[in-house]
């Protein structure tokens, strides 16, 4: 095997580098992930997952964690209603889907961050994570690279994948190409509680999404495990709107005076939404890579998931991508048809960037259609047909 007695780093421990980890551990290979978090519980984890069955329960079904995850996941949580800007619902699947339907193309069960990395963490082999490791630089060394952390520490390994997320710091040593603004920007917000934070929606909702359209804007939630809502107001905007538009995001009243100024034409029931939240706002720019992004494969490093593609929110492919970079790398780094670790990685980087490059078209094209002046009648039509 290409890989025997070589030192395999993973800097990043999201789903997609956790995942890798466990695959190439399943074939005994030495491999360390690098976690810039102080330990497991240092992140507050944000919202639900949905996964694919081609794709992230594919990798989940080779990990041998299938189990586990239907253990874990949120049932009715992939339930959806989409309304209009007053809260009319327009359509719902709440009657008409199974909570359990494992095998199907369009089931996708939701699981909460912090319990898919659990199940991920658990899988592992003692002190394969090592946190506290932010990364900040590396450079090559003998026939490997030497990674240097924020903490002091130095560790040498023959082959490093970047999977540390859409600002990786590892990226720029293979590629110079750089993410796309997409002209969207949505804002992050949690309600505690929400079954008494926010009891109007919360009923509306009952444990699974909202899509809310309207004016060119959206309103997007989900039911976390924990009871909590967690919620995004979704706009076109410039992209040095972030900085420039003068919001307190830790003020309660002030972003709401912003909402009722920026909905003004949103009827009054989301009202509950924004004087509700229970964590500062934080905006969230969107971006992608140019769809036809390429690179010369180099023998002894690559990337996976954000760092290679990141992509809007709007086909809930960026999970699943990761995770489905994970599988293929995996599979490639461990095959016999491969003559060396170039050709196993060149490999994976061309089918990667060709499928990611889709993914990401349809992101693409699903944010624009959802704010649009029409986005109600489109997405209403879309989901009906599935």
């Amino acid at each position: 095997m290409k890989l025997q007695n070589k030192q395999i780093a993973i800097v990043g421990g999201g789903p997609g580098g956790l995942t890798l980890a466990r695959l190439l551990q399943l074939n005994d290979l030495n491999v360390n992930v690098y976690e810039r978090d102080f330990d497991k519980n240092a992140r507050v984890q944000g919202s639900p997952l949905d996964l694919h069955e081609e794709s992230g329960l594919a990798a989940l079904r080779k990990a041998d964690l299938i189990t586990a995850f239907e253990q874990n996941f949120m049932p009715g949580a992939d339930k959806k209603i989409i309304t209009d800007k007053n809260a009319k619902i327009c359509f719902s699947d709440h009657d008409d889907k199974k909570e359990y339907n494992f095998g199907s193309k369009y089931f996708r069960p939701e699981i909460d961050r912090g319990p898919l990395r659990n199940i991920l963490l658990d899988s592992l082999k003692p002190e394969t994570v090592v946190w506290d490791s932010h990364f900040i630089s590396m450079e090559k060394q003998n026939d490997g690279w030497l990674l240097h952390f924020k903490n002091g520490s130095s560790h040498y390994a023959d082959i490093v994948i970047a999977a540390d997320g859409a600002n990786s710091k590892i990226r720029p040593y293979i590629t110079d190409i750089k993410s796309v603004y997409s002209g969207i920007t949505m804002i992050e917000g949690t309600v505690g509680k929400s079954k008494i934070s926010i009891p109007n929606i919360n009923a509306m909702v009952k444990g699974g999404k909202i899509m809310a359209f309207g004016s060119s804007k959206c309103i997007l939630g989900g039911q976390k495990s924990d009871g909590d809502f967690g919620f995004y107001l979704s706009i076109k905007t410039d992209e040095s709107w972030t900085n420039s538009n003068g919001i307190d995001y830790n003020d309660k009243k002030h972003f709401f005076d912003w909402f009722k100024k920026e909905y003004s034409d949103w009827g009054s029931k989301w009202d509950e939404l924004i004087e509700n939240v229970t964590t500062p706002f934080v905006p969230r720019p969107i971006y992608y890579m140019p769809l036809d992004q390429q690179w010369e494969t180099m023998p002894n490093l690559t990337m996976l998931g954000d760092a290679a593609h990141v992509m809007p929110p709007f086909a809930g492919e960026g999970v699943n991508m990761a995770m489905l970079d994970a599988l293929e790398l995996s599979e490639c780094l461990i095959s016999d048809k491969f003559g060396s670790l170039y050709e196993a990685i060149s490999h994976y980087e061309t089918n990667m960037q060709k499928r990611a490059a889709i993914a990401a078209e349809e992101s693409v094209v699903n944010g624009e259609l959802m704010h649009s002046e029409n986005a109600l009648d489109k997405m209403m039509e879309m989901f009906s047909q599935h």
